[in-house]
């Protein structure tokens, strides 16, 4: 387990936190894909900074932990990956962690978010969330299926709640 893509069915299942903690086990730089994404101000980077910002990553370091989603760059971090997790809460609990930390955050830059991107919600990032969950868990299904297909040195994890998250994370600081 030596290069780790973790992605999820939504915003707040989970990813750069079971990210960090990988990271701190293993001793693996992580890297969040929102902060190669997003430019000071909440500016978008163009798909090819996006995607070159990527390919660096993966082909320059022989260890890696890369959190988040972006499903149009899936490709570059799963075909380097040896290990994907998958995280798929209920999509209460993904609200109820999005608000959670907004309000904690609110206002503030997070060291998984772009700098110069304070933390914010608004009404569209939430009507994102639940317009696109089911729709989502359906396509991240087939998703999980090509990945496995990509080799047999690809491992695919698929964690459903705070016990197996816990449980894995345990499992990977014993060994």
């Amino acid at each position: 387990m030596n290069k780790i893509m973790v992605i999820g069915v939504s915003a707040g299942a989970g990813k750069s936190t079971l990210a960090r903690e990988l990271g701190q086990a293993l001793n693996i730089e992580v890297h969040h894909l929102d902060t190669v994404f997003w430019k000071p101000g909440w500016v978008q980077a163009t798909l090819d900074e996006f995607a070159s910002a990527q390919r660096k990553i993966v082909e320059t370091n022989n260890r890696w932990v890369i959190e988040g989603n972006y499903s149009n760059t899936y490709e570059i971090r799963a075909e380097h990956a040896d290990t994907i997790i998958y995280l798929e809460l209920p999509l209460y609990v993904c609200l109820y962690r999005v608000l959670k930390r907004w309000l904690k955050n609110r206002g503030k830059e997070r060291l998984d978010l772009g700098k110069g991107c304070p933390d914010k919600m608004d009404w569209d990032f939430i009507s994102f969330i639940c317009r696109t969950y089911y729709p989502r868990k359906i396509k991240m299904r087939e998703r999980l299926q090509r990945f496995q297909k990509l080799g047999p040195e690809k491992t695919v994890y698929v964690l459903k709640g705070k016990k197996e998250i816990d449980a894995f994370i345990m499992k990977i600081k014993a060994s």
